[in-house]
């Protein structure tokens, strides 16, 4: 156990204030006060939600859905489609408020009325004002009670450069009006000054990386100096108003970035004496005493004090969730005592060296204000470097009761619309109704000693938190299935930023070299050569490639025809560990496989980075398959014995796309051959560099000669004679529709001296889309659909191609997203703030322009960014209002294009979603439980994604594939896909000699 602060010097002065404080906050209240909140509709909610989880849950799904229903019929029709769910178990007056028969009932529209009033007042009681006169008034009220305040500017997720600007705008607009407002005001002393010294009036709460639409760390230089410029012109104008300047703390992907940025902005000479700014840490996150301790550190050397805002932080299930779907270490303790823990200790290390921090304890914990009141009162700290604050609406009795004995208390006020303020006030309920809240608890009277019991940090979390287990095993309990999926890099680390710029800069040093075929285990000179080149720059040179004759190609399936006996006895665990050391060398060289993507494809690092994840899964998932499936399966009777097993197929040939130059081959080439194929591996000419790199893993890991080779060529000829050959067993394509058409029917042709029929394995694409409906989250639906269009160039299968927008939202849908896109940063893969690279050649660039010059036969341009000179650049192209049957909404294009498509109904989007030859991958954006569950049962595609992007399907999570014209064959990364590589066989045998059989169990 980690020290109890039980032994703190302070505690007992911390139980004599807490028990102060608890008595003030449990005053009773009259008869009538009681009364009144027991009929107010706010107050039902809250209690119905804290006493029932099921409607807990449906309730704030209901709520955070809510601004976005626009009549009373869609109000009333979704409070029956989400409180009508099986899980809830409604309390009877909520029952009965539900009865009616219809949304346009006039028991409906009450309905409506009577549950969005008291969602509108639950707002007000978090949100400060919906406008700064109201938020004017609010703060004259606080100040008469003797409270300080900070705003905060509620608002739409920051998603543009308009948006990013127009937030900088704001802020000076508010600052102006607050300013102007506050001469009216008379000096309060308590709050207004402290230690002889004037106090800024107005402060106002900031979040740094809604100044940049763009934000990155891993484009750490680029986001500081975009996010820097803004900053600098908002803290100027604060000190010519004489105002304060908070900066809020964000994800925890966030933090160091923020925490970097901010430290060296505040040292420049012009704000280095500037005290009237302050920093949030969150005492939630198991780094943040390391954090603390920096800080003191920075400030001494700046000289001149910062106020740091301790919190515990607001995003815990969001972090949580994040670290377990990305198999990262939790940042977060998973106990709320070790958070308490945590806070008591940040809290006396600040407080104790306030002569270079001042300290702003945030908390609505009575213990936690109290330990931070006694060691303030303890050390004599002065007035002005200590304060306590508390959330708006959240305990304004604790408040109260602080500010009576003589403490500043600043309250956090939030301000903005009912809509962008919605995941603020999901926040604030999710907190008021916790069985962990201080204030929950309180609520219910427990016993204060159990309140006041001082927080201990069990040994495991301290374990976790002095380790930080690099393979996030410390999740495993919150995951529903036992395959652990390679974790991506998180860039959010400075140092996996510093692996992925040096492997750029060495494999930058290793370009132009030439690469052979590998036959039967050698490496073998050709006569033609191609070279493939980096399509940011091409007249750079990535790698030359030897392309083999079709003379070669018959040597090469010959060497597999003779290798196959051998690999077909080893025993599958054999071939299965070969899969494994295969991950296990990709995962040393990932940041080198990485950068090996970006020059030879044009994939930006964040792209790149997950497909090596993808193949290192395909590896493990495959061998862990295999041995599953090794077993075979015993359907014994009496008397004979049933055995059901497998044995591999022959000679495969496997043929690969550009678009994932190494998780689609590994995984195609992997599978193959853990089910005992001899298997040839011929990648499109444009990245064949990478199937090389990936065939050097291979020959590390083990495989022997025969069993796997590297065979690059021509498709039309080399290609095409070795889907024909007579001794090729397999074809496992993924490409366009057009060859694998091809392919399907060649491969259906009996050769002379064939003697089986050709198993095809083929992925041919999709034309891909989304549908938003009125109730979406319209910032999650922009940012969803401008990654899965344009990330990439929108050059993946998987790509949204199509966006069907209900008419509703369509106008206010379109502008949102034309600005994202145009924010998009376009340049060269390498470079770290690039979002949009190139596409992969000449050929993709013209046949793509092509395409945009069609669109505009019968379709308006909403957008059509230029591209930038001397590389395979197209610029994103947006077109409104297009036809369903028009030929970009009908034909792939792979390339950032993107048609948008209005329609009046549901129906009508899905039928329109549908009317294409393809049906690979599908999303639907909504919040009306009706929508999803047809989206579900209707909409035609293998992979249907709802509320998030539709790319970047994960091993073992999401099996990847399609049907009609985007493919044939099982999803890779299922559970049945190695099936495909496999003859099933029964073998029966009669187990009876002369009338006697052993019978199991029989004495």
């Amino acid at each position: 156990m980690v020290t109890p602060a039980s032994l703190s010097p302070y505690e007992t002065k911390t139980q004599e204030i807490a028990r102060q404080l608890i008595s003030a906050t449990r005053e009773h209240r009259s008869f009538f006060a009681q009364m009144r909140d027991q009929m107010r509709w706010d107050d039902k909610m809250l209690g119905w939600a804290m006493s029932n989880p099921g409607l807990r849950v449906q309730l704030f799904r209901f709520i955070d859905c809510l601004p976005s229903l626009h009549s009373k019929a869609e109000i009333a029709r979704h409070l029956q489609e989400y409180l009508g769910n099986e899980i809830v178990e409604l309390p009877g007056a909520l029952k009965a408020l539900l009865g009616f028969a219809s949304p346009d009932s006039m028991p409906g529209q009450i309905a409506a009325t009577t549950v969005s009033t008291g969602v509108e007042a639950l707002a007000h009681r978090y949100i400060a004002g919906e406008t700064i006169q109201q938020v004017i008034k609010t703060i004259e009220r606080l100040r008469k009670d003797r409270m300080a305040f900070t705003v905060d500017l509620l608002g739409e997720a920051v998603i543009t450069e308009v948006e990013a600007q127009s937030y900088l705008n704001r802020y000076l607009d508010l600052l102006g009006q607050l300013t102007e407002a506050s001469q009216r005001w008379s000096t309060v002393e308590q709050i207004d000054r402290a230690d002889a010294e004037d106090l800024p009036r107005v402060q106002a709460s900031v979040k740094l990386t809604a100044f940049y639409s763009q934000f990155d760390p891993l484009d750490e230089q680029g986001s500081q100096e975009k996010v820097s410029d803004r900053i600098r012109l908002l803290l100027r104008r604060a000190k010519e108003l004489g105002a304060a300047i908070h900066f809020d703390m964000e994800q925890y992907q966030y933090k160091a970035t923020i925490l970097t940025i901010l430290k060296q902005l505040l040292m420049e000479e012009e704000f280095r004496d500037r005290a009237d700014i302050g920093i949030t840490l969150q005492a939630y996150l198991r780094d943040s005493i390391g954090d603390l301790k920096d800080l003191i550190t920075w400030a001494k050397e700046r000289g001149t004090p910062v106020t740091v805002r301790l919190v515990k932080g607001a995003y815990w299930d969001q972090e949580t969730i994040k670290a377990v779907q990305k198999d990262w270490p939790q940042p977060v303790f998973n106990d709320k005592e070790a958070t308490d823990a945590n806070f008591e200790a940040m809290t006396r290390l600040l407080l104790e060296n306030h002569n270079y921090l001042y300290a702003a304890i945030g908390s609505h914990n009575v213990r936690s204000q109290s330990l931070a009141i006694a060691i303030a009162e303890t050390l004599n700290i002065p007035r002005r470097r200590f304060e306590c604050q508390v959330l708006y609406g959240m305990a304004d009795k604790l408040g109260k009761a602080i500010a009576d004995r003589g403490h500043r208390v600043r309250i956090y006020c939030p301000y903005g619309e009912l809509i962008p303020g919605m995941s603020y006030l999901i926040r604030r309920l999710l907190e008021n109704t916790a069985n962990s809240s201080f204030l929950r608890q309180n609520l219910e009277e427990r016993p204060i000693e159990e309140l006041l019991k001082a927080p201990v940090m069990k040994s495991s979390e301290f374990s976790i938190l002095s380790s930080q287990l690099a393979d996030g095993s410390q999740n495993s309990e919150l995951k529903t299935h036992n395959f652990s999926n390679a974790p991506d890099t998180d860039y959010a680390l400075s140092s996996h930023r510093q692996e992925v710029r040096q492997a750029l800069q060495q494999v930058r040093q290793q370009l132009g070299k030439t690469y052979l075929p590998l036959v039967n285990g050698e490496y073998i000179n050709t006569v033609n050569y191609v070279d493939s080149v980096n399509p940011s720059n091409p007249s750079e040179v990535v790698g030359q490639i030897g392309l083999l004759s079709v003379e070669q190609a018959d040597q090469a399936i010959a060497a597999a025809k003779a290798a196959f006996p051998g690999w077909k006895r080893t025993p599958a665990k054999e071939r299965a560990d070969i899969l494994r050391r295969a991950a296990e060398l990709m995962e040393q060289r990932r940041q080198e496989l990485i950068a090996w993507m970006v020059f030879e494809t044009g994939k930006v690092v964040k792209e790149a980075d997950p497909e090596v994840s993808e193949a290192i899964d395909f590896c493990r998932y495959y061998a862990d398959e295999m041995e599953r499936l090794e077993q075979g399966v015993a359907y014994d009777y009496p008397g004979e014995t049933n055995r059901y097993h497998y044995q591999p197929r022959g000679v495969s040939l496997i043929i690969s796309p550009w678009n994932f130059p190494l998780a689609i081959p590994v995984g195609m080439t992997v599978a193959s051959l853990v089910a005992g194929n001899c298997t040839l591996l011929k990648p499109a000419e444009v990245s064949s560099v990478i199937a090389a790199k990936f065939t050097e893993i291979l020959i590390e890991a083990g495989i022997p000669p025969g069993v796997f080779q590297f065979v690059p060529g021509k498709g039309s000829t080399v290609g095409s004679h070795m889907v024909k050959h007579p001794d090729v067993h397999m074809i496992i394509f993924t490409g366009s529709q057009e060859v694998g058409c091809r392919i399907y029917a060649d491969a259906a042709i009996l050769q002379p001296g064939q003697k089986h029929l050709k198993r095809v394995i083929a992925e041919m694409g999709g034309k891909n889309a989304i549908v938003v409906d009125e109730s979406a989250d319209l910032d999650q639906a922009v940012q969803g659909v401008v990654q899965s269009a344009f990330g990439y160039s929108g050059q993946k299968c998987s790509a949204c191609s199509r966006v069907v927008v209900l008419e509703p939202i369509y106008d206010v849908f379109l502008a949102r997203l034309v600005e994202a896109v145009r924010s998009l940063n376009l340049g060269p893969a390498e470079l770290p703030g690039t979002k949009v690279g190139p596409v992969i050649d000449a050929n993709a660039q013209a046949r793509i322009r092509e395409y945009i010059e069609k669109g505009k036969l019968d379709s308006e341009v909403a957008l059509e960014m230029p591209a930038p000179e001397g590389g395979y650049f197209v610029g994103p192209v947006i077109f409104r209002d297009v036809p369903p049957t028009a030929v970009i909404a009908q034909e792939e294009i792979f390339g950032p294009v993107l048609a948008v498509m209005r329609a009046k109904t549901f129906d009508e989007a899905l039928e329109i979603a549908n009317g294409t030859n393809f049906a690979l991958t599908g999303g639907l954006y909504s919040r009306t439980p009706s929508h999803i569950d047809r989206a579900q049962a209707e909409f035609e595609v293998g992979n249907l994604y709802i509320n998030r992007g539709i790319t970047g399907a994960i091993v073992a999570r999401q099996p990847f594939g399609g049907f009609k014209l985007s493919g044939v064959g099982s999803k890779a990364g299922g559970p049945d896909y190695l099936l495909q590589f496999l003859e099933p066989r029964t073998v029966t045998e009669n187990v009876q000699r002369q009338g006697f059989a052993p019978i199991e169990g029989a004495d």
